[in-house]
C-alpha cells in the first residue's frame, strides 16, 4: 500500500512539473542588427605620395632704380597685376637729359675735328708721295686722325651711357605679376644700390610648389618621371580646399643629408589665384594607378587576433567574416589585396554589434558608384 502511495505521489509531483514547463514562454527570436553596407569595387587605385608643400612664385624680382635722383611719379597702385614692360616709376629726368645734350654736343664736336683731321691725313699722305712734304709730316698728320678717331668713339660711348641713363629714369616692370607694398613713396631720393627696393614683383600664374619626399621614393619618382609628366595635385585652405592639378616640373640633383629627402617642385597654372607665395599646403604627387584593384571604404576594415577582416551579408543577409590583407589607402579607400574578389556587400557601419551569422537589415546601401568617386580621376595630358 506505502509502494502505491508512492506511485501516486510521483506521478502527481511529475505531473506539476510537466504542466509547469508547458507554462513556461520560450525565448523570443534575436531582432535583426541594423548594419549600413557598401559594395566592394574593382577600379584604379593611384598610387600617391603626400608631403606639406610651400608655394612659391616662379619669379621674386625685387625693383630697384639704377640711377639716382627724386622719385616723381608712381604709376600703379599696390597689389596690381603688372605686364613686362608697364612703367612702374619715373625718376626726375632732367639732368639725364641735360647730360645726354651735352654728351651728343661734344660727340659733333669731335666728330667734326676727326673729318678735318683724317682729311689732312689724306692729303699729306698724297703730297709726301710727290714729295712736296717730308714722310715724317705725313705720318703726324695720321696720327693726329687716328687720336681724333678714338676721341670720338669714346664719346660715342658716352652718348650712349647719358642715354641709359636717361631711359632708366623711367622705371619699367621686369616680369609680369603682382605687386606687393610699395617700399618707397612719390618724392623720396633714390639711388642705386639702395638696400630697400621699390617694389617686389612675383610672378603667381603659373605658380610653384615645393615640397620634399623620402629619399627612398626617389627612384620611383624618377621612374615614372621618364613616361610623362606626374599629376600633383594641392589642396589650399589647409587642406580642405577644392584640389589643384598640376605637374611635376623639378627634381632637385641631390638628397638632403640632415633629413634625407629629396625636394621637388610642382607647377600649376593657378588662373583663379588659389595658390599664394608663402602659404602652405598639402600636397600629392601621383606616380602611377593600378588597374582593377579591390576597392573598399576604409571604415569596413576591421583588425582582430588573426588580422584585418571586413563582415559581409551572405546570400541568405546574414553576415559573415572573411580575413582580408591590405593594401594602401586611396582617399576615403582602402585597396584589398587577398580576401575579396569584388561585388561582395561589405559592413561599413554597425559591426561592433554583430556576430558570425546574425541577420542583419540594411538601413542605408551604398552603391559602388559612390565609392568610385573617392578614386581621383587621372589627369588629362
Amino acid at each position: 500500500m506505502k509502494g502505491v502511495r508512492f506511485s501516486w505521489m510521483t506521478l502527481v509531483v511529475t505531473g506539476a512539473v510537466a504542466a509547469a514547463s508547458c507554462g513556461k514562454p520560450s525565448a523570443p527570436p534575436k531582432a535583426p542588427v541594423p548594419v549600413t553596407v557598401t559594395t566592394a569595387v574593382r577600379g584604379e587605385a593611384p598610387y600617391t605620395v603626400t608631403a606639406n608643400g610651400m608655394v612659391e612664385p616662379v619669379q621674386a624680382v625685387s625693383v630697384q632704380s639704377q640711377v639716382g635722383g627724386v622719385l616723381t611719379t608712381v604709376r600703379f597702385r599696390e597689389g596690381d597685376d603688372v605686364l613686362a614692360g608697364q612703367v612702374l616709376f619715373e625718376v626726375d629726368p632732367i639732368p639725364y637729359r641735360a647730360a645726354m645734350q651735352q654728351a651728343r654736343a661734344v660727340l659733333a664736336r669731335d666728330q667734326a675735328q676727326y673729318e678735318s683731321a683724317r682729311r689732312d691725313a689724306d692729303r699729306y699722305a698724297a703730297l709726301a708721295q710727290k714729295d712736296f712734304v717730308t714722310k715724317s709730316q705725313a705720318d703726324q698728320a695720321t696720327a693726329n686722325a687716328a687720336a681724333l678717331k678714338a676721341v670720338v668713339q669714346a664719346d660715342q660711348a658716352n652718348v650712349e651711357t647719358a642715354q641709359f641713363n636717361l631711359d632708366n629714369a623711367t622705371i619699367r616692370a621686369p616680369v609680369s605679376g603682382k605687386t606687393g607694398s610699395l617700399l618707397v613713396r612719390q618724392g623720396n631720393l633714390v639711388r642705386p644700390g639702395a638696400p630697400t627696393p621699390l617694389v617686389v614683383i612675383n610672378q603667381i600664374n603659373p605658380i610653384l610648389v615645393r615640397f620634399a619626399v623620402p629619399e627612398r621614393e626617389l627612384q620611383m619618382v624618377q621612374r615614372y618621371s621618364q613616361k610623362g609628366a606626374l599629376r600633383a595635385t594641392a589642396r589650399p585652405g589647409a587642406g580642405t580646399g577644392a584640389g589643384i592639378v598640376g605637374t611635376l616640373s623639378f627634381v632637385d640633383n641631390g638628397v638632403d643629408t640632415t633629413t634625407g629627402t629629396v625636394t621637388l617642385k610642382a607647377r600649376f597654372e593657378n588662373n583663379e589665384h588659389l595658390l599664394w607665395p608663402g602659404q602652405f599646403v598639402p600636397v600629392s604627387l601621383e606616380l602611377y594607378r593600378q588597374a582593377d584593384a579591390v576597392l573598399v571604404p576604409t571604415e569596413a576594415i576591421q583588425t582582430g587576433q588573426d588580422g584585418p577582416f571586413v563582415f559581409f551579408i551572405d546570400a541568405k543577409g546574414m553576415a559573415q567574416v572573411q580575413q582580408v590583407e591590405t593594401g594602401r589607402q586611396v582617399g576615403v579607400l582602402t585597396v584589398v589585396d587577398k580576401g575579396l574578389k569584388g561585388g561582395e556587400r561589405v559592413v561599413v557601419d554597425g559591426q561592433s554589434r554583430l556576430t558570425v551569422g546574425a541577420k542583419v537589415e540594411v538601413k542605408d546601401a551604398a552603391k559602388a558608384a559612390d565609392a568610385r568617386v573617392a578614386v581621383p580621376a587621372p589627369a588629362k595630358p
